[in-house]
C-alpha cells in the first residue's frame, strides 16, 4: 500500500479523535454547570455518566448496531456507528473532570464575581471554565490515548459474522494484521508513532501552561523567552481571556478579607437548565432503550429462562473481574503516588518521560501485545501454569486504564500553590509526611476523578485480554472466568442478547457504584479538599 494512504488514515482518524474530544468538552461544559444548578439533574448526571463510562466500547455493539448501523444505514450509519464508538472512548472522563472541576471552585472566586456582579452566563465563561482548564488538561492526555488505544476495535467492528469499518488508520491495521501485511504494519505504526509523539509533546507543554495560567499561586512559570516567550503572550491573551477579569484584579489578600456571608446560601434552581438538562439525559437514555428494547423483542421466552437460570454464574463472574479491577487500580494509584510525583517534581525528566508514558498508552493493544504474548507465553506458562492468563490479563487492564489516574495525579501535584510547597520545604518533611499531610489531601479531587474513569475504564481493557482467540498463531487468550470473558465470547458467536442482559446487569451495579462512591466522594472533596481556599485563608 502506498505511504501516502497510510498518512491520510492516520490524518483521518486523529482529526476524528479531535473532533469528538472537543464536542466532549463543550458538552462537558454544559452538562457541569447544569449540576451545580441543580441537585436533582446532579443526581441523575452522575450515576449515568458512570454507567456509560464503565460498560466497553465493545459493549456498545448491540445498540450501535440498532440505532445507527440498521437504523441510519449505508456508509453514513457506519461513520456515526464509529463516531459513537470513538466518543465512548474520550467523553466520559472529560465530562468528570469538568464536573468535578465545578463542583470545586473556591468558595472566595464566587464572591469576585458578584463583586464583579457577573451574570450566569459570564460566571461561566470568567470563573467555571478556566478553573476546569487544568483538570481538562490531564484528561486530554488520558482521552487522546485511549482512543488510540482502543481505535481498531473502534473504527471497524464485528458483529456475528458481519464486519463494519470506516476509513481511519484503526481499519487499515486490522487489515494488516488480518492478511499478515507486515511491512505496511511496520509503516502504520511508525505513522502513529509520529502523530502520537507530536501529540504528545503537544499536550504536555499545554497542561503545564494551564497550570501555570489557571492554578492558583502554582510554583508552575509560564515562559518569556524572545520569540517563543511572544507567542506564548499572544495565546495567553486568547486563552486568559476567561478568568483574567475575574482573578487578577483581586490581591490574595484582598481575597482573603472578603467576608463569606453568602457561602451558605443555597444556590438558586433554575428551571429552564434543569430542564435541558435532563431532556439531554432523557434522549440519550431513550436511545439506548430503544436499543435494548429491539434487543429483548428479538430474544424468545425460553432464552430468557435460560438467561434468568445463568444469572448467579454471572453475579460471581461480575464478582472476579471486581477483584482484578480493585487490583489493577492499586497498581495505577501505587504507580501514580511515586512515579507521578517524582515527574510532577522533577520537570526536566518529567518532560520527557510524560510524552513517552503518553507513547505507551496511545498504542493500540492488537499492533504489538501479540508479539509480547510470544515472546513470553513458553516461559510464562511453564513458570507459572496455574495463573499465567491472569498475568496477560493484568497487563491488558492495567494498560487500558492506568493513565487516568496517573495523569491526573501528575497535573494535580503540579496545581498544588506555591505557598505550601514552602511550608514542607521550611519544615523539612519526608516523602512520606508529605504525602500523608499535604500532596494526597490537596491533590484528593484529582484522585476521586482519576480512581472513578480508572475503574470505570478497566473494563474495556478486561474484554480484550479475557478472550482474545488466536492471539499468536494458535495460542489463544482466554480467561478461565470472568464477566467479559461472558460478553466477548457472546458477541463473537453474535449471542446479542446474552451479551446484552450481562451488560444490564452490570449497568445496574455501577448505577449503585456511582451514587454511593463518585457523587459522595465528590461532595467530600468539595467541602474538605479544595487547597485553593487554604491560600485565601492564609
Amino acid at each position: 500500500m502506498e505511504l501516502w494512504l497510510i498518512a491520510l488514515a492516520t490524518l483521518v482518524t486523529v482529526g476524528r479523535i479531535w473532533l469528538l474530544i472537543g464536542l466532549a468538552i463543550l458538552s462537558g461544559w454544559g452538562l457541569a454547570y447544569l449540576c451545580i444548578r441543580s441537585r436533582s439533574f446532579e443526581n441523575a448526571f452522575v450515576p449515568v455518566v458512570n454507567v456509560l463510562e464503565s460498560i466497553p466500547v465493545l459493549a456498545f455493539l448491540p445498540i450501535v448496531l440498532v440505532i445507527f448501523v440498521s437504523g441510519i444505514g449505508g456508509p453514513g450509519g457506519v461513520e456515526v456507528a464509529v463516531d459513537f464508538l470513538v466518543f465512548d472512548a474520550v467523553a466520559w472522563n472529560i465530562w468528570i473532570g469538568a464536573y468535578q472541576s465545578f463542583k470545586t471552585v473556591p468558595e472566595n472566586l464566587f464572591e469576585v464575581g458578584e463583586n464583579y456582579r457577573l451574570g450566569r452566563a459570564r460566571m461561566l465563561w470568567h470563573l467555571y471554565i478556566p478553573h476546569s482548564i487544568p483538570r481538562i488538561s490531564s484528561n486530554l492526555l488520558s482521552s487522546f490515548a485511549d482512543a488510540f488505544f482502543y481505535i481498531s476495535v473502534s473504527e471497524v467492528f464485528a458483529v456475528g459474522i458481519h464486519t463494519y469499518a470506516t476509513f481511519g488508520i484503526g481499519t487499515l491495521i486490522t487489515g494488516f494484521l488480518a492478511s499478515a501485511n507486515y511491512p505496511d504494519l511496520a509503516w502504520a505504526l511508525l505513522f502513529i508513532g509520529v502523530a502520537v509523539v507530536l501529540v504528545s509533546l503537544a499536550l504536555t507543554e499545554f497542561a503545564r501552561y494551564s497550570v501555570a495560567k489557571y492554578g492558583v499561586d502554582t510554583p508552575e512559570e509560564i515562559a518569556r523567552r524572545a520569540g517563543w516567550g511572544r507567542r506564548v503572550e499572544g495565546w495567553r491573551r486568547v486563552l486568559g481571556a476567561p478568568g483574567r477579569r475575574v482573578s487578577s484584579r483581586m490581591t490574595r489578600s484582598q481575597l482573603a478579607a472578603m467576608a463569606k456571608e453568602d457561602s451558605g446560601r443555597p444556590a438558586p434552581r433554575h428551571r429552564a437548565g434543569w430542564w435541558v438538562g435532563i431532556g439531554v439525559l432523557l434522549l440519550l437514555g431513550v436511545a439506548i432503550l430503544y436499543g435494548s428494547v429491539e434487543v429483548v423483542r428479538s430474544v424468545p421466552w425460553t432464552e430468557w429462562r435460560s438467561l434468568f437460570a445463568e444469572t448467579p454464574f454471572l453475579l460471581y463472574s461480575m464478582g472476579v473481574d471486581y477483584l482484578r479491577v480493585g487490583i489493577v487500580t492499586g497498581a495505577a494509584l501505587l504507580l501514580s503516588v511515586t512515579l507521578g510525583y517524582f515527574l510532577a517534581t522533577r520537570r526536566r525528566v518529567g518532560r520527557v518521560v510524560v510524552p513517552v508514558l503518553q507513547v505507551v498508552a496511545s498504542y493500540p493493544v492488537p499492533t504489538y501485545f501479540p508479539l509480547v504474548f510470544a515472546a513470553t507465553f513458553s516461559f510464562l506458562s511453564a513458570a507459572v501454569p496455574w495463573g499465567y492468563e491472569d498475568i496477560y490479563i493484568f497487563l491488558l487492564a492495567f494498560l487500558s486504564c492506568f493513565y487516568y489516574l496517573f495523569f491526573d495525579f501528575w497535573i494535580g501535584v503540579q496545581a498544588i500553590p506555591a505557598e505550601f510547597w514552602e511550608v514542607m520545604d521550611n519544615h523539612e518533611l519526608g516523602f512520606f509526611t508529605r504525602m500523608r499531610r499535604v500532596i494526597l489531601p490537596a491533590t484528593f479531587p484529582y484522585i476521586v476523578t482519576g480512581v472513578s474513569s480508572t475503574v470505570n475504564s478497566c473494563w474495556a481493557g478486561l474484554e480484550i485480554g479475557e478472550y482474545w482467540p488466536n492471539i499468536a498463531g494458535n495460542h489463544s487468550l482466554i480467561a478461565g472466568v470472568g464477566m467479559m470473558k461472558y460478553i466477548g465470547l457472546n458477541l463473537a458467536l453474535g449471542n446479542v442478547a446474552n451479551a446484552a442482559w450481562v451488560s444490564l446487569l452490570f449497568g445496574i451495579v455501577v448505577l449503585v457504584y456511582g451514587l454511593l462512591f463518585t457523587r459522595n466522594l465528590m461532595d467530600l472533596a468539595r467541602r474538605k479538599y479544595v487547597v485553593e481556599e487554604g491560600v485565601y485563608a492564609a
